[in-house]
């Protein structure tokens, strides 16, 4: 109960986001698709489910096509549980995605050991969380020690490299997903 199943798409965010980016009203895009400003705007606000002719009409209207609206439609469940089980209890270096699905957060838990010759930088922000042991992660030049209980926060960009200094470390790592256009000027500080 609560886990997350297919749900419906909701295809009204990935239309009004198209829309936008083509910098149409919903006036031009009803005169092209031959369909009415309400219903455009109910479709884009979720209150409508197109059919397949109205969605490809819309997505002509849009110059793209109904698949794509598609791919890009945002799944109508907010609420997905990622259960432990299935993830294994031993301490051997793994990865465990915590957020499934493209959402515009991105969520990992390391378990064990972590390769601390690789180094990182990443587009967007993210913070690192010590549920359990010790890292020793190096930034801009700087070594910092973490233990349990402990986050350090990056700014995109920051190039960094990490290991576990304790066997059982377990190390979760919230970022702002990559396909994610969240990098700020940094001029303006």
């Amino acid at each position: 109960m609560g886990d997350h199943k297919e749900q419906p798409l909701r295809v009204g965010a990935a239309v009004r986001r198209r829309r936008r980016a083509l910098e149409l009203t919903l006036a031009v895009v009803a005169e092209r698709s031959g369909l009415s400003v309400p219903f455009l705007s109910q479709i884009e606000n979720e209150r409508a489910r197109p059919s397949r002719s109205s969605l490809e009409k819309v997505a002509d209207a849009l110059r793209t096509t109904a698949v794509e609206l598609l791919a890009a439609a945002d799944p109508a469940c907010s609420v997905d549980v990622v259960r432990a089980e299935g993830a294994e209890t031993g301490y051997t270096p793994q990865v465990r995605s915590l957020v499934r699905g493209h959402h515009q957060m991105h969520a990992s838990e390391f378990t064990g050991d972590h390769d601390a010759g690789r180094e990182f930088q990443h587009r967007n922000d993210q913070l690192m969380y010590v549920a359990d042991g010790a890292v020793e992660i190096e930034a801009e030049g700087r070594a910092y020690r973490l233990g349990r209980g402990d986050t350090l926060y990056l700014t995109g960009g920051v190039r960094h490299r990490w290991r576990a200094t304790v066997a059982d470390t377990r190390v979760v790592v919230v970022a702002v997903a990559e396909h994610i256009e969240a990098v700020q000027d940094r001029l303006r500080r």
